[in-house]
Protein backbone atom coordinates (compact mmCIF):
# COMPACT_ATOMS: atom_id res chain seq x y z
CA UNK A 1 0.00 0.00 0.00
CA UNK A 2 1.11 3.57 -0.37
CA UNK A 3 2.55 5.11 2.76
CA UNK A 4 0.05 7.92 2.40
CA UNK A 5 -2.41 5.94 4.45
CA UNK A 6 -0.41 7.19 7.32
CA UNK A 7 -1.19 10.63 6.66
CA UNK A 8 -3.53 12.60 4.52
CA UNK A 9 -2.69 13.88 7.43
CA UNK A 10 -3.00 14.37 11.11
CA UNK A 11 -2.76 18.07 10.53
CA UNK A 12 -5.19 18.08 7.63
CA UNK A 13 -6.38 21.44 6.28
CA UNK A 14 -9.97 20.46 7.03
CA UNK A 15 -9.16 19.92 10.70
CA UNK A 16 -10.92 22.03 13.33
CA UNK A 17 -9.60 22.60 16.83
CA UNK A 18 -10.62 24.04 20.15
CA UNK A 19 -13.89 23.74 22.00
CA UNK A 20 -15.83 23.06 18.81
CA UNK A 21 -14.31 19.61 18.52
CA UNK A 22 -14.06 16.98 21.23
CA UNK A 23 -11.63 14.34 19.94
CA UNK A 24 -12.68 11.90 22.64
CA UNK A 25 -16.11 11.77 20.98
CA UNK A 26 -15.46 12.52 17.35
CA UNK A 27 -12.45 11.76 15.15
CA UNK A 28 -11.08 14.33 12.75
CA UNK A 29 -9.81 11.74 10.27
CA UNK A 30 -11.23 8.32 9.41
CA UNK A 31 -9.06 6.06 7.27
CA UNK A 32 -10.79 3.19 5.50
CA UNK A 33 -8.56 0.54 3.97
CA UNK A 34 -11.04 -0.21 1.20
CA UNK A 35 -9.04 -3.19 -0.10
CA UNK A 36 -5.68 -4.88 0.42
CA UNK A 37 -5.29 -5.43 -3.33
CA UNK A 38 -2.36 -3.50 -4.81
CA UNK A 39 0.07 -3.92 -7.70
CA UNK A 40 3.02 -2.49 -5.76
CA UNK A 41 5.32 -4.20 -3.25
CA UNK A 42 6.55 -1.27 -1.18
CA UNK A 43 9.28 -2.16 1.30
CA UNK A 44 7.57 -0.32 4.17
CA UNK A 45 3.97 -1.39 3.51
CA UNK A 46 1.93 -1.54 6.72
CA UNK A 47 -0.74 -3.69 5.09
CA UNK A 48 1.65 -6.14 3.40
CA UNK A 49 -0.65 -5.60 0.41
CA UNK A 50 -1.08 -8.35 -2.19
CA UNK A 51 -2.44 -8.57 -5.71
CA UNK A 52 -5.93 -9.79 -4.82
CA UNK A 53 -8.68 -8.64 -2.42
CA UNK A 54 -9.13 -10.40 0.90
CA UNK A 55 -11.98 -12.95 0.65
CA UNK A 56 -13.67 -11.32 3.65
CA UNK A 57 -13.35 -7.74 2.39
CA UNK A 58 -16.37 -5.55 3.18
CA UNK A 59 -18.98 -5.95 0.45
CA UNK A 60 -20.44 -2.99 -1.46
CA UNK A 61 -23.53 -3.07 0.76
CA UNK A 62 -21.39 -3.24 3.90
CA UNK A 63 -19.28 -0.38 2.55
CA UNK A 64 -22.34 1.84 2.21
CA UNK A 65 -23.39 0.89 5.75
CA UNK A 66 -19.94 1.83 7.01
CA UNK A 67 -20.15 5.26 5.38
CA UNK A 68 -23.46 5.85 7.15
CA UNK A 69 -21.84 4.90 10.45
CA UNK A 70 -19.03 7.40 9.82
CA UNK A 71 -21.61 10.09 9.03
CA UNK A 72 -23.33 9.42 12.39
CA UNK A 73 -20.52 11.19 14.29
CA UNK A 74 -21.24 14.72 15.46
CA UNK A 75 -20.62 17.64 13.16
CA UNK A 76 -18.21 18.76 11.88
CA UNK A 77 -18.06 15.30 10.34
CA UNK A 78 -14.72 13.50 10.00
CA UNK A 79 -12.67 13.75 6.84
CA UNK A 80 -12.71 10.35 5.14
CA UNK A 81 -9.54 8.97 3.57
CA UNK A 82 -10.05 6.03 1.21
CA UNK A 83 -6.85 4.04 1.22
CA UNK A 84 -5.58 0.52 0.74
CA UNK A 85 -3.88 -1.38 -0.87
CA UNK A 86 -4.95 0.54 -3.91
CA UNK A 87 -8.51 1.89 -3.64
CA UNK A 88 -8.68 1.94 -7.45
CA UNK A 89 -8.78 -1.86 -7.22
CA UNK A 90 -12.15 -1.59 -5.50
CA UNK A 91 -14.86 -2.01 -8.17
CA UNK A 92 -17.42 0.14 -6.32
CA UNK A 93 -15.00 2.99 -5.47
CA UNK A 94 -16.94 5.69 -7.32
CA UNK A 95 -20.26 4.61 -5.82
CA UNK A 96 -18.65 4.82 -2.38
CA UNK A 97 -17.35 8.31 -3.10
CA UNK A 98 -20.79 9.39 -4.31
CA UNK A 99 -22.47 8.11 -1.16
CA UNK A 100 -19.86 9.67 1.10
CA UNK A 101 -20.36 13.04 -0.58
CA UNK A 102 -24.16 12.65 -0.33
CA UNK A 103 -23.73 12.09 3.41
CA UNK A 104 -21.71 15.29 3.74
CA UNK A 105 -18.27 13.71 4.17
CA UNK A 106 -15.14 15.29 2.71
CA UNK A 107 -13.24 12.58 0.82
CA UNK A 108 -9.58 12.05 -0.02
CA UNK A 109 -8.20 9.10 -1.97
CA UNK A 110 -4.69 7.63 -1.82
CA UNK A 111 -4.29 5.66 -5.07
CA UNK A 112 -1.19 3.65 -5.79
CA UNK A 113 1.01 5.15 -8.48
CA UNK A 114 0.67 2.55 -11.22
CA UNK A 115 0.12 2.74 -14.96
CA UNK A 116 -3.61 2.65 -14.22
CA UNK A 117 -3.52 6.09 -12.55
CA UNK A 118 -4.14 8.02 -15.76
CA UNK A 119 -5.34 11.55 -16.45
CA UNK A 120 -8.82 10.16 -17.20
CA UNK A 121 -8.94 8.32 -13.86
CA UNK A 122 -7.95 11.47 -12.00
CA UNK A 123 -10.56 13.45 -13.93
CA UNK A 124 -13.16 10.86 -12.94
CA UNK A 125 -12.18 11.13 -9.29
CA UNK A 126 -12.58 14.89 -9.60
CA UNK A 127 -15.97 14.52 -11.28
CA UNK A 128 -17.15 12.42 -8.35
CA UNK A 129 -16.18 15.14 -5.86
CA UNK A 130 -12.89 13.99 -4.35
CA UNK A 131 -11.39 16.78 -2.22
CA UNK A 132 -7.76 15.74 -2.60
CA UNK A 133 -5.48 12.85 -3.48
CA UNK A 134 -2.41 11.48 -1.77
CA UNK A 135 0.71 10.27 -3.56
CA UNK A 136 3.99 8.90 -2.24
CA UNK A 137 7.45 10.00 -3.34
CA UNK A 138 10.33 8.36 -1.52
CA UNK A 139 13.20 9.40 -3.75
CA UNK A 140 14.26 12.31 -5.94
CA UNK A 141 15.17 9.96 -8.79
CA UNK A 142 13.63 6.83 -10.26
CA UNK A 143 16.40 4.63 -8.86
CA UNK A 144 16.01 5.93 -5.30
CA UNK A 145 12.20 5.94 -5.29
CA UNK A 146 11.85 2.52 -6.88
CA UNK A 147 14.38 1.00 -4.47
CA UNK A 148 11.75 1.65 -1.78
CA UNK A 149 8.62 1.09 -3.87
CA UNK A 150 9.76 -2.15 -5.47
CA UNK A 151 8.22 -1.58 -8.92
CA UNK A 152 10.07 -0.30 -11.98
CA UNK A 153 8.28 2.66 -13.55
CA UNK A 154 6.43 3.88 -10.45
CA UNK A 155 8.57 7.03 -10.16
CA UNK A 156 7.43 8.22 -13.58
CA UNK A 157 3.84 7.20 -12.79
CA UNK A 158 3.98 9.23 -9.56
CA UNK A 159 5.36 12.36 -11.22
CA UNK A 160 2.88 12.05 -14.09
CA UNK A 161 -0.03 11.64 -11.66
CA UNK A 162 1.08 14.70 -9.68
CA UNK A 163 1.39 16.77 -12.86
CA UNK A 164 -2.00 15.60 -14.15
CA UNK A 165 -3.69 16.28 -10.82
CA UNK A 166 -2.18 19.77 -10.85
CA UNK A 167 -3.53 20.36 -14.37
CA UNK A 168 -6.98 19.35 -13.15
CA UNK A 169 -6.70 21.51 -10.06
CA UNK A 170 -6.98 18.59 -7.63
CA UNK A 171 -5.17 19.36 -4.35
CA UNK A 172 -2.27 16.94 -3.85
CA UNK A 173 -0.59 15.69 -0.72
CA UNK A 174 2.78 14.03 -1.26
CA UNK A 175 3.99 11.66 1.43
CA UNK A 176 7.65 10.81 1.89
CA UNK A 177 9.15 8.11 4.08
CA UNK A 178 11.81 9.20 6.56
CA UNK A 179 14.21 6.34 7.26
CA UNK A 180 17.95 5.77 7.14
CA UNK A 181 17.51 4.73 3.51
CA UNK A 182 15.84 8.02 2.49
CA UNK A 183 16.91 10.79 4.88
CA UNK A 184 19.94 12.00 2.91
CA UNK A 185 17.73 12.49 -0.14
CA UNK A 186 15.08 14.64 1.59
CA UNK A 187 16.50 18.01 0.43
CA UNK A 188 16.55 16.76 -3.18
CA UNK A 189 12.97 15.48 -2.86
CA UNK A 190 11.95 18.90 -1.56
CA UNK A 191 13.55 20.57 -4.59
CA UNK A 192 11.78 18.10 -6.89
CA UNK A 193 8.41 18.85 -5.33
CA UNK A 194 8.90 22.56 -5.84
CA UNK A 195 8.56 21.78 -9.55
CA UNK A 196 5.07 20.33 -9.01
CA UNK A 197 1.98 22.12 -7.71
CA UNK A 198 1.37 20.31 -4.41
CA UNK A 199 -0.76 21.35 -1.44
CA UNK A 200 1.17 19.55 1.28
CA UNK A 201 4.31 17.53 1.85
CA UNK A 202 4.09 15.12 4.75
CA UNK A 203 7.20 13.44 6.14
CA UNK A 204 6.26 10.00 7.46
CA UNK A 205 8.74 8.85 10.10
CA UNK A 206 9.07 5.09 9.75
CA UNK A 207 7.37 2.72 12.15
CA UNK A 208 8.70 -0.81 11.88
CA UNK A 209 5.52 -2.80 11.29
CA UNK A 210 4.49 -4.95 8.32
CA UNK A 211 7.12 -4.73 5.58
CA UNK A 212 8.49 -1.66 7.32
CA UNK A 213 10.63 -4.03 9.41
CA UNK A 214 12.89 -4.32 6.36
CA UNK A 215 13.93 -0.65 6.70
CA UNK A 216 15.81 1.21 9.43
CA UNK A 217 14.44 4.21 11.35
CA UNK A 218 16.60 7.25 11.97
CA UNK A 219 17.85 7.81 15.51
CA UNK A 220 15.92 10.08 17.90
CA UNK A 221 18.73 12.64 17.72
CA UNK A 222 18.68 12.61 13.91
CA UNK A 223 14.90 12.85 14.06
CA UNK A 224 15.18 16.08 16.05
CA UNK A 225 17.56 17.48 13.43
CA UNK A 226 15.24 16.51 10.60
CA UNK A 227 12.20 17.99 12.32
CA UNK A 228 14.05 21.26 12.82
CA UNK A 229 15.01 21.15 9.14
CA UNK A 230 11.35 20.50 8.25
CA UNK A 231 10.35 23.53 10.33
CA UNK A 232 12.89 25.65 8.44
CA UNK A 233 11.52 24.40 5.11
CA UNK A 234 7.96 25.12 6.24
CA UNK A 235 8.82 28.81 6.54
CA UNK A 236 9.84 29.11 2.88
CA UNK A 237 8.15 26.23 1.04
CA UNK A 238 5.44 26.95 -1.54
CA UNK A 239 3.38 24.22 0.15
CA UNK A 240 2.58 23.10 3.69
CA UNK A 241 5.25 20.91 5.29
CA UNK A 242 3.89 18.45 7.85
CA UNK A 243 4.84 15.23 9.63
CA UNK A 244 3.17 11.88 10.24
CA UNK A 245 3.91 9.65 13.25
CA UNK A 246 6.23 12.35 14.59
CA UNK A 247 4.00 14.30 16.98
CA UNK A 248 7.06 15.70 18.77
CA UNK A 249 7.40 17.99 15.74
CA UNK A 250 4.64 20.02 17.41
CA UNK A 251 6.85 20.60 20.44
CA UNK A 252 9.71 21.71 18.22
CA UNK A 253 7.47 23.98 16.16
CA UNK A 254 5.79 25.51 19.23
CA UNK A 255 9.12 26.21 20.92
CA UNK A 256 10.53 27.80 17.80
CA UNK A 257 7.43 29.91 17.21
CA UNK A 258 7.55 31.15 20.79
CA UNK A 259 11.27 31.89 20.47
CA UNK A 260 10.52 33.91 17.33
CA UNK A 261 8.05 36.01 19.31
CA UNK A 262 4.80 34.77 17.73
CA UNK A 263 1.68 35.55 19.73
CA UNK A 264 -0.83 32.90 20.70
CA UNK A 265 -3.19 34.18 18.03
CA UNK A 266 -0.48 33.96 15.38
CA UNK A 267 0.40 30.42 16.45
CA UNK A 268 -3.25 29.39 16.15
CA UNK A 269 -3.23 30.44 12.51
CA UNK A 270 -0.33 28.14 11.57
CA UNK A 271 -0.86 24.77 9.81
CA UNK A 272 0.97 22.86 12.54
CA UNK A 273 -1.48 24.15 15.17
CA UNK A 274 -4.31 22.30 13.44
CA UNK A 275 -2.68 19.02 14.41
CA UNK A 276 -2.30 19.81 18.10
CA UNK A 277 -3.86 17.09 20.32
CA UNK A 278 -4.54 14.75 17.37
CA UNK A 279 -2.80 11.37 17.68
CA UNK A 280 -3.35 7.67 17.07
CA UNK A 281 -6.76 6.83 18.50
CA UNK A 282 -7.58 10.43 19.45
CA UNK A 283 -8.86 12.34 16.46
CA UNK A 284 -7.87 9.42 14.23
CA UNK A 285 -9.34 6.00 13.62
CA UNK A 286 -8.75 3.29 11.03
CA UNK A 287 -11.04 0.62 9.55
CA UNK A 288 -9.43 -2.38 7.88
CA UNK A 289 -10.64 -3.94 4.64
CA UNK A 290 -12.43 -6.60 6.67
CA UNK A 291 -14.10 -4.09 9.02
CA UNK A 292 -11.81 -4.29 12.04
CA UNK A 293 -11.49 -0.96 13.88
CA UNK A 294 -8.03 0.19 14.98
CA UNK A 295 -6.81 3.42 16.60
CA UNK A 296 -4.60 3.91 13.52
CA UNK A 297 -3.30 1.96 10.56
CA UNK A 298 0.07 1.53 12.23
CA UNK A 299 -1.54 0.59 15.55
CA UNK A 300 -3.20 -2.75 14.72
CA UNK A 301 -4.91 -3.20 18.07
CA UNK A 302 -8.41 -4.54 17.47
CA UNK A 303 -11.22 -2.73 19.27
CA UNK A 304 -14.26 -4.12 17.43
CA UNK A 305 -15.66 -4.67 13.95
CA UNK A 306 -18.16 -2.55 12.05
CA UNK A 307 -20.05 -5.70 11.03
CA UNK A 308 -21.01 -6.35 14.64
CA UNK A 309 -20.58 -3.02 16.44
CA UNK A 310 -21.33 0.66 16.03
CA UNK A 311 -18.35 2.77 15.04
CA UNK A 312 -19.30 5.70 17.26
CA UNK A 313 -19.62 3.44 20.31
CA UNK A 314 -16.30 1.71 19.58
CA UNK A 315 -14.47 5.02 19.24
CA UNK A 316 -16.02 6.59 22.33
CA UNK A 317 -16.39 3.63 24.68
CA UNK A 318 -13.97 0.79 23.93
CA UNK A 319 -11.27 0.44 26.64
CA UNK A 320 -8.39 0.93 24.18
CA UNK A 321 -9.78 4.16 22.75
CA UNK A 322 -10.73 5.48 26.18
CA UNK A 323 -7.13 5.03 27.35
CA UNK A 324 -5.78 6.72 24.22
CA UNK A 325 -8.13 9.65 24.76
CA UNK A 326 -6.50 10.26 28.17
CA UNK A 327 -2.86 11.42 28.03
CA UNK A 328 -2.57 11.31 31.82
CA UNK A 329 -2.74 7.51 31.45
CA UNK A 330 0.43 7.43 29.33
CA UNK A 331 3.48 5.85 30.91
CA UNK A 332 7.11 6.85 31.35
CA UNK A 333 8.17 10.30 30.27
CA UNK A 334 5.19 10.70 27.91
CA UNK A 335 2.91 10.51 30.94
CA UNK A 336 4.56 13.42 32.75
CA UNK A 337 5.70 15.52 29.79
CA UNK A 338 4.42 19.10 29.72
CA UNK A 339 3.66 18.59 26.01
CA UNK A 340 1.66 15.41 26.52
CA UNK A 341 -1.69 16.92 25.49
CA UNK A 342 -0.67 18.68 22.28
CA UNK A 343 1.85 15.93 21.37
CA UNK A 344 1.13 12.67 23.17
CA UNK A 345 3.86 10.76 21.36
CA UNK A 346 3.33 8.19 18.65
CA UNK A 347 1.09 5.58 20.22
CA UNK A 348 1.71 3.33 17.21
CA UNK A 349 5.48 3.45 17.67
CA UNK A 350 5.15 2.84 21.41
CA UNK A 351 3.08 -0.26 20.65
CA UNK A 352 5.43 -1.48 17.91
CA UNK A 353 8.46 -1.29 20.20
CA UNK A 354 6.98 -2.27 23.58
CA UNK A 355 3.66 -3.98 22.94
CA UNK A 356 1.94 -1.30 25.05
CA UNK A 357 0.26 1.65 23.28
CA UNK A 358 0.44 3.71 26.49
CA UNK A 359 4.23 3.51 26.83
CA UNK A 360 6.61 6.32 25.92
CA UNK A 361 7.38 7.02 22.27
CA UNK A 362 10.96 5.70 21.88
CA UNK A 363 11.62 8.14 19.03
CA UNK A 364 11.38 11.24 21.22
CA UNK A 365 14.71 12.58 22.50
CA UNK A 366 13.13 15.23 24.74
CA UNK A 367 13.40 14.96 28.51
CA UNK A 368 10.39 16.46 30.32
CA UNK A 369 10.97 19.17 32.88
CA UNK A 370 9.05 17.02 35.37
CA UNK A 371 11.14 13.99 36.30
CA UNK A 372 9.70 10.51 35.97
CA UNK A 373 10.54 7.37 37.88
Amino acid sequence: MPSNEAGTTKSHPHAHRGGAHDYSRNPMLVYWETTQACALACRHCRAEAVNTPHPEELTPTEGIALLRQIASFDKPLPHLVLTGGDPLRRADLYELIDEARRLGLAVSVTPSATGELTYDVLAKLQDHGVDSIGLSLDGSTAALHEAVRGVEGCFDWTIRAAENAAKLGIPIQVNTLVAQETEADLPAIYERLKQVSVMRWSLFFLIAVGRGKLLQPVSPQRGEELMNWAYDMAQVAPFVVATTEAPSYRRIALDRMRAAGLTGEQIERTPVYRGFEIRDGHGVLFISNTGDVYPAGFLPLGTGNVRTGQLTAIYRESPVFRELHTPSHFKGKCGVCEYRTLCGGSRARAFAYTGDPLESDPFCAYEPKVSHQ
